[in-house]
Formats: structure tokens, C-alpha cells, sequence
């Protein structure tokens, strides 16, 4: 039977390898391993960053996952010339997308509620509203890939306009951020660039 102590090493050292592998010593790959990542993964990572908060519970981010060569050669046109070789060779490439009518589904979202009418006929808080919590479910589900082992590689250098005229037309669907996901080769890691220290970003008032 375990002692207090032991519990509460064992507690400690799961907690340190958690914060390791979600931000200490996780990083941004740009190459991979040729190794290929299940489709299961992808799901039960959107099944974790599905439980984080946004306003209103409206979850507007949407996914499209590019794994196929044929669904490559379709990316391919919308990437930044120093984004290809990346992403040509990522196991998958994740389009994180925000739905301009995530109010649509606030009765089974929010049901307690009337919040659909808080955003009709408002463009400007649809989109600012869309926007912020697309982009927030979009690090839910980075950080729940690397809870899972996977690596990512998350970017811009894209053409939203192409992208979306490829893969969204006639919807309302906007692309937000592109995501590699899969296993980080280590060896072409470049070291860590610096960050900022508390005190020069930060104030409690």
C-alpha cells in the first residue's frame, strides 16, 4: 500500500512530465518522421479540446484534415513557398476554421437561452465573436494533440482566399490557421528562440 509520500511523488512526477510534454519541452516541428498518425487521434484530440470554454459554450471553430495526396495537391497552391516542404510532409495538416454561423446552433449549444438573437444582423460581433473562439479551440486542440504524443507545427503563410475557394465555397466557413501535425523529427529542431520574462509583459494591479 502506498504512503502519503509516496503519493504525493508520484503525483508531483506526473505533473512534471505533463507540463514537459505540453509546454516545457514541447516545440514547434517543421519535420517530420515518416510515420503515420490514426485518424482515432485526431478524434479523441478533438474530444478533449471540445471541453474548453468559449463564449457562450458556441464552439465555432471547424476542422478539415488533409491527409491524402490528392487533398495535398489541392493545399498546395494556397501555401507560402517556405511552407511547402513542411507541409507536403507532415502525416496531416490541419485547416482550422471558424464558422461565420455558429449562432445557428446556440439553441442546442446554449439552450437556456435565446443567444442566436445576440448576433443576428451583427457582422461585426458574428465575426469578432467567431474569430476569438476559433482561435482559442484552435490551441485547445494543439495542446490536446501534444497531451496525446503528437507533435504540431501550427503556421500562417497561406492564402486564406485560395484555401477557401478550394476547400469551403459556398459555406461559411472561413480558414483561420494551418496545423502539421504528427512526429517532430528532433534532430532538425533549430534551438528555442527566447521568451519574454514575466515582469516585462505583465502587471498586477
Amino acid at each position: 500500500m502506498q504512503t502519503t509520500n509516496e503519493k504525493v511523488h508520484i503525483a508531483e512526477a506526473v505533473k512534471k512530465e505533463m507540463l514537459d510534454l505540453l509546454f516545457l519541452k514541447a516545440r514547434t516541428h517543421h519535420a517530420w518522421l515518416d510515420r503515420s498518425v490514426d485518424d482515432q487521434l485526431l478524434k479523441q484530440a478533438y474530444d478533449l479540446a471540445r471541453m474548453g470554454p468559449t463564449s457562450a459554450n458556441d464552439n465555432p471553430m471547424r476542422l478539415a484534415f488533409i491527409k491524402s495526396k490528392e487533398a495535398k495537391d489541392r493545399l498546395k497552391p494556397a501555401l507560402s513557398p517556405g511552407n511547402i516542404d513542411q507541409t507536403m510532409s507532415a502525416p496531416v495538416t490541419a485547416i482550422i476554421v471558424y464558422d461565420l454561423e455558429f449562432y445557428e446552433h446556440l439553441s442546442k449549444l446554449f439552450p437556456h437561452t435565446d443567444a442566436k438573437s445576440w448576433y443576428v444582423g451583427k457582422p461585426e460581433l458574428i465575426f469578432n465573436t467567431a474569430f476569438r473562439n476559433g482561435t482559442l479551440q484552435g490551441a485547445y486542440y494543439m495542446l490536446a494533440c501534444r497531451a496525446l504524443g503528437l507533435d504540431v507545427g501550427p503556421m500562417s503563410g497561406f492564402d486564406n482566399d485560395i484555401l477557401d475557394k478550394e476547400f469551403f465555397a459556398g459555406t461559411a466557413y472561413k480558414s483561420n490557421f494551418l496545423c502539421n501535425i504528427g512526429y517532430g523529427d528532433p534532430s532538425k529542431l533549430h534551438p528555442r528562440g527566447p521568451r519574454f520574462e514575466f515582469k516585462e509583459i505583465a502587471k498586477i494591479l
